[in-house]
C-alpha cells in the first residue's frame, strides 16, 4: 500500500455514495461475498445483489435498498481487508457508514448488523413520508452563518444542521418549505452551491423521531460486544471503546447531527496518520482534503482495487 506503516483508519461511507455496479467483482470472485449476498436476501426478503449490479438507479436510490447496499458492499471490502492481514487503528463512519465501522470492529454480527440496517432504512423511510421533510447541501459559507439561516426561519416546520461535513461544507435538513427559504438565503448570503439532495426525508433532524422507536427495539435485543477497534460516533465524535455506549449512540444518531470534520480532527489528534475509505464511492476522501490538505486519504471499492495494496 505504499503507507502500511502508517497508523491507518477506515472510514466508512453513507447515504450518497451508492452506484449500480459498486464493488462489482466482488461477487464473482470472492467467496465470502457470496455468502453474505446468500445471507443478505434471507434477512431482507428481496435480492439486494440484482439491485446493487443492475439497479434500476431509482431504486437503488431509495433508503430501503440504499442503506443495505452501501452497509453490505463495505463490510464485505472491510472482511476481506482483515482476511489479508490489514488492520485499522480506529475507524469510524458517516451516518449508516456508523454500522459497517460497529460491524467491522466485532461490536455486531454481520446478521444482526444487517438487521438493524434494514428496521432503520424502513423506519427512515416511513418518518419520511409522514413529514414532509428534505435536505439541502450548502457549500461555501461558514457553520455560524448556516446556523444562523437556519434559526432564522419564522414559518411552520423548521431547518437545522444536519451534517459537518468539512468546515465549508455543511448539509441543513428538516420541513420542504424550510429546506428551499434555507436554500434561498444560503444563495444570498454568496454559498458556492446551495442545493436540495436526493433523499426521501428530513435526515439527522427532529423530524426523525418517529424511527426511534422500531430502532430502539431492535437495539434492545441484541447484545452488542466492546468495539475491537475504537469507533468515533457520529453524535460527539468520541472514540467508543465499551459496549455500553453503542445503542444510545444509533438511535440519537437518527436526530442529532453528523460532526464528521469534527470526528476527523479528533482521529487525527488520537494518533491516525492515513485514513481509508472501505466502501463505495469517493466522498469521505473528498471531505479530508477540505477538512484538512495534509491528511493522507486513499479508498478502496473493489477486489481489483485491493489488489494493487497488496503488490
Amino acid at each position: 500500500m505504499g503507507n502500511e506503516t502508517l497508523k491507518t483508519a477506515w472510514i466508512f461511507p453513507g447515504q450518497g455514495s451508492q452506484y449500480i455496479g459498486m464493488g462489482e467483482d466482488l461477487y464473482e470472485r470472492s467467496e465470502l461475498a457470496k455468502e453474505y449476498f446468500k445471507i443478505s436476501k434471507e434477512i431482507l426478503g428481496f435480492d439486494i445483489q440484482s439491485i446493487i449490479y443492475n439497479g434500476p438507479e431509482d431504486l437503488l436510490n431509495k433508503t430501503k435498498y440504499t442503506q443495505p447496499s452501501i452497509f453490505i458492499t463495505s463490510v464485505i471490502l472491510g472482511k476481506i481487508l482483515v482476511e489479508r492481514g490489514l488492520q485499522p487503528i480506529a475507524v469510524a463512519g458517516h451516518s449508516l457508514g456508523e454500522y459497517s465501522a460497529f460491524t467491522i470492529s466485532n461490536s455486531i454480527s454481520f446478521e444482526k448488523g444487517l438487521e438493524l440496517v434494514k428496521i432503520r432504512s424502513e423506519s427512515m423511510e416511513k418518518a419520511g413520508h409522514l413529514q414532509n421533510g428534505t435536505m439541502a447541501a450548502i457549500v461555501g459559507l461558514e457553520e455560524k452563518e448556516v446556523q444562523l439561516i437556519c434559526s432564522s426561519y419564522k414559518g411552520k416546520g423548521l431547518a437545522v444542521i444536519a451534517n459537518h461535513n468539512s468546515p465549508k461544507q455543511i448539509v441543513v435538513s428538516g420541513t420542504s418549505d424550510a429546506i428551499i427559504e434555507t436554500i434561498e438565503k444560503a444563495k444570498n448570503k454568496g454559498a458556492r452551491l446551495a442545493l436540495e439532495l436526493k433523499v426521501s426525508g428530513a435526515f439527522h433532524s427532529p423530524l426523525m423521531n418517529p424511527a426511534k422507536e422500531a430502532l430502539a427495539k431492535t437495539l434492545d435485543s441484541i447484545n452488542f460486544k466492546d468495539p475491537q477497534y475504537p469507533v468515533f460516533n457520529n453524535v460527539n465524535s468520541k472514540p467508543i471503546f465499551s459496549r455500553d455506549k453503542i445503542k444510545n449512540s444509533l438511535i440519537e444518531q437518527l436526530e442529532k447531527p453528523v460532526l464528521w470534520t469534527k470526528s476527523i480532527i479528533e482521529m487525527k489528534n488520537f494518533g491516525v496518520e492515513s485514513f481509508l475509505e472501505v466502501g463505495p464511492g469517493k466522498v469521505l476522501q473528498g471531505l479530508n482534503k477540505r477538512i484538512d490538505r495534509s491528511l493522507i486519504s486513499d479508498g478502496v471499492d473493489s477486489l481489483n482495487k485491493m489488489d494493487t495494496f497488496f503488490v
